[in-house]
């Protein structure tokens, strides 16, 4: 035994057993959080790496699926299954993923709900007077601010958008804020929109009860008699 002793030292064996079981128990958590991915990347067409934290899907997880091919990261924080259909609002939906106190509004309202023929180059969206400017490279944004609380309640609809819950300024609404921030978007805008939705049906009462709200009603006023 002696000999055997010498040349053979025992091995303590409970350390070892506990770190081989440490380390299957983090294989198998790995695994189960590769499985709960897969299935979010399948039910949502994108997907924001916060959502997936509270799903308990790890930064780690989430980058080895990037990795292996498994999952698109679209920009930061915002990622989609490779087989995924994204429809024609994706950049509001990634704006929404990413900012989603934002809401949409002005020229990107206006398109959104087809009113008028403003084709903006950028998301436009609201936000309160003291938030910090997004930073965000892609898609480029036009960002107007409001001190006014019920801006951010006031005619605002959120809609589901690549199964992003994505705040928009309705019809009325979107046309209002357009005569609040014309010296932003232009005047000609504001008027062709404004004829728009009367066109459509949406009634004088409900564009002034937005008109109040936003303190525009002396500008909106002479236009909106001229027309009906």
């Amino acid at each position: 035994m002696a000999v055997y002793g010498r040349f053979f030292p025992r091995i303590p064996l409970l350390p070892l057993f506990l770190k081989l079981s440490n380390l299957s128990l983090g294989y198998c958590k790995m695994k189960s959080q590769r499985s709960q991915l897969q299935r979010l990347a399948r039910e949502s067409r994108l997907l924001r790496e916060e959502s997936l934290r509270e799903a308990g899907v790890s930064s780690t997880v989430i980058s080895q699926a990037v990795k292996a091919g498994e999952l698109i990261r679209l920009s930061r924080g915002v990622y989609h299954h490779p087989e995924t259909e994204l429809d024609e609002n994706l950049s509001l939906s990634e704006v929404a993923a990413r900012i989603p106190h934002a809401v949409i509004t002005l020229l990107s309202a206006l398109q959104f709900h087809q009113v008028g023929t403003q084709q903006p180059h950028a998301v436009w969206i609201l936000l309160k007077q003291n938030a910090a400017t997004p930073r965000i490279d892609y898609p480029p944004l036009e960002v107007v601010r409001s001190k006014i609380s019920s801006s951010f309640s006031k005619g605002v609809v959120t809609h589901q958008l690549n199964d992003i819950p994505t705040r928009i300024t309705n019809p009325a609404r979107s046309v209002v804020d357009c005569f609040k921030y014309r010296s932003r978007v232009g005047l000609d805008a504001c008027l062709e929109a404004l004829k728009d939705i009367l066109s459509k049906g949406v009634k004088p009462m409900e564009i002034m009860d937005y008109a109040k709200a936003q303190r525009v009603t002396s500008v909106i006023r002479p236009y909106l008699d001229a027309l009906v």
